[in-house]
């Protein structure tokens, strides 16, 4: 066989187009809760983001429906933003039966955990408090917050690859007495109290995250959550429930989701825990540069020898 200078130009391109191929590879994401409001604001901005083919579940047909129509959460401010029908699927992390669940994870390489118990007025009155009695209708936190969480953190550690886990926490761990806790428990005849315990739940997930998975992580804090624009202030980070700069004890979901994603994207980001909040609108410098915003934590990371877990 005669080399020509046109045949090694084209076996020159034909090798450059098929590495571009495989570096263009799309990023597969599994996000938990796509259909609520911190998962939808992921969700969605992985759709629009080169590079990524996000997979989102949800719990039920009827919220698959809400999402994909724009009626769900944030959803109703962006029905001009289609998302594929296919990206969209069913995934209840409470049921018994965790096939599903491994399937996804089979074709993923990251995952999101945006999932958690959602307290919800029971139409009664605490007596001594005057104040609404809240439950959990969707499943207790042990149920969500610590069993469905690890079925999934099991999911990820058998799909036997580098899966970064990117858990979406609260603040408050640190204090066993935070109202929080309060909310959904329910005291028996016996005077013997169950539910409840969301945060201390939450740290279990966590500390089986962190200790027992081997799976890449990185778990994120945040303090009140704000339905407001993101992108508009400056966001601080700390941990142990403290963190300088602000009084402020809130953040926009839309920067936590932001911050989220900077995970996937910067591999100092791996192997971290802290809290997030963000200073008002007006106060301070809008972050823009995260990477620089976890270097504000000088290696710090959360305690979990502080607080109590489940």
């Amino acid at each position: 066989m005669k080399i020509t200078t046109s045949s090694i130009i084209f076996l020159l391109t034909a090798c450059s187009s098929a590495s571009a191929l495989a570096t263009d590879t799309p990023r597969r994401v599994l996000v938990t809760g796509a259909a609520g409001q911190t998962g939808q604001h992921i969700f969605r901005k992985l759709l629009a983001k080169p590079g990524y083919a996000p997979i989102g579940t949800v719990r039920s047909e009827e919220s698959r429906q809400a999402l994909l129509a724009g009626t769900a959460g944030i959803g109703a401010a962006d029905k001009d933003a289609v998302i594929p029908s296919s990206s969209v699927v069913i995934c209840d992390i409470t049921n018994a039966d965790t096939s599903a669940i491994d399937e996804l994870m089979n074709d993923c390489d990251a995952l999101m955990i945006c999932t958690s118990a959602k307290p919800a007025p029971t139409g009664e009155i605490n007596e001594e408090t005057k104040r609404p009695i809240f439950g959990f209708p969707n499943g207790q936190p042990e149920l969500v917050d610590w069993i469905g969480q690890k079925k999934l953190i099991d999911a990820a550690t058998k799909a036997k690859k580098d899966v970064h886990v990117v858990l979406c926490g609260s603040m408050g761990g640190t204090n066993p007495d935070n109202s929080l806790n309060n909310l959904g428990k329910i005291t028996k005849s016996d005077g013997s109290v169950t539910g409840g315990d969301i945060l201390k739940w939450k740290r279990k997930s966590e500390v089986y995250l962190i200790n027992e998975s081997g799976c890449p992580y990185t778990i994120v804090h945040p303090g009140g959550l704000l339905n407001e624009p993101g992108n508009e202030r400056e966001l601080c980070l700390g941990v142990d429930d403290k963190i300088s700069g602000t009084s402020n004890n809130s953040v926009p979901r839309e920067d936590v989701a932001n911050v989220m994603i900077s995970a996937l994207e910067d591999e100092s980001y791996r192997g971290r825990s802290f809290d997030l909040v963000s200073k008002p609108v007006g106060d301070g410098v809008r972050t823009k540069d995260y990477g620089k915003l976890l270097k504000s934590l000088d290696g710090k990371n959360s305690d979990y020898s502080l607080g109590e877990i489940a």
